[in-house]
């Protein structure tokens, strides 16, 4: 998806587009990030508060989940007039004084990863990823991505890229706890996998902007935030040695990948938080 990452560390790519070279990253321009199409979709979710915060292992088996209904099933990036996904993914959430919890299942019979150094560019691995805006502004939201060897990449916008925004990926989520369950085995062309399951802890401490002048504070009964997940899939090649390799470059033109989502974006970019869904923070036990 187009998305351009600079910072201070010299490292930035294009969402789904060039993998920039460090030594002169900063003046490589980036991928159009489009205009939305008309989607006559704005998702609602209930998160309902918990008073048994679940146990972050990538099990979503914990009796807090059952209070938290799934989201929608995921659909296309670009709205249900495009082709339904191949494999189901949904979420849940819950929170308490100190955390949102999210968890997540992803229908995946193949099983593949090869990214383990945090704040790699994960997308370029299958991933699930979470779009944060406490206030619902478009400005100043937090991104987490992981992929199934746990690997987290972490950042935090000041506002949307076709805004000017700029992403800060050296800030990471101080007291993030996040846990990977791999129902199969990870790189292994040989068999059929069943999935993942993601759980994550986000501590409303940490949801900090890098220079300290944006700070999230808890929620309270009833209030509302804009809020996005999505799944990054890639054609994949079974070799004969058993194991996995993608089959497709990262393009700024063509998107061989899939961009499965919560909330339709009408176009292939997930940085469009008006188009996000809506999460509203209600007591324990709401239906």
């Amino acid at each position: 998806m187009p998305r351009t990452y600079s910072g201070s560390i010299a490292r930035p790519t294009v969402r789904s587009g060039l993998l920039a070279l460090a030594a002169v990253a900063l003046s490589l321009g980036g991928c159009s990030s489009g205009s939305p199409e008309t989607v006559d979709v704005r998702l609602n979710y209930q998160a309902p508060r918990t008073s048994s915060a679940p146990v972050i292992d990538g099990h979503l088996d914990d009796v807090a989940w059952s209070d938290a209904p799934a989201t929608e099933t995921f659909i296309d990036i670009r709205g249900r007039d495009y082709p339904d996904p191949t494999w189901e993914t949904h979420a849940r959430m819950l929170w308490d004084d100190t955390h949102l919890y999210v968890g997540a299942w992803l229908e995946e019979p193949h099983l593949w990863g090869t990214l383990t150094e945090r704040d790699a560019i994960i997308y370029h691995d299958h991933d699930f990823e979470v779009f944060l805006d406490p206030d619902g502004d478009g400005e100043a939201y937090f991104e987490i991505e992981i992929n199934v060897l746990g690997t987290e990449f972490d950042l935090f916008l000041d506002r949307a890229y076709n805004q000017g925004g700029q992403a800060d990926i050296e800030w990471n989520l101080e007291g993030l706890r996040t846990a990977v369950f791999a129902d199969g085995t990870i790189n292994d062309a040989s068999d059929t996998d069943r999935g993942w399951g993601v759980e994550m802890a986000i501590p409303w401490a940490g949801l900090v902007s890098p220079n300290g002048a944006v700070a999230t504070a808890p929620p309270s009964m009833g209030d509302v935030w804009r809020v996005n997940f999505s799944r990054v899939q890639w054609p994949l090649n079974h070799l004969a040695s058993g194991e996995y390799a993608r089959a497709a470059e990262v393009s700024c033109d063509v998107h061989e990948e899939d961009n499965w989502v919560w909330s339709p974006q009408g176009v292939i970019n997930m940085d469009i938080p008006e188009m996000w869904g809506f999460v509203h923070f209600v007591e324990e036990g709401t239906p």
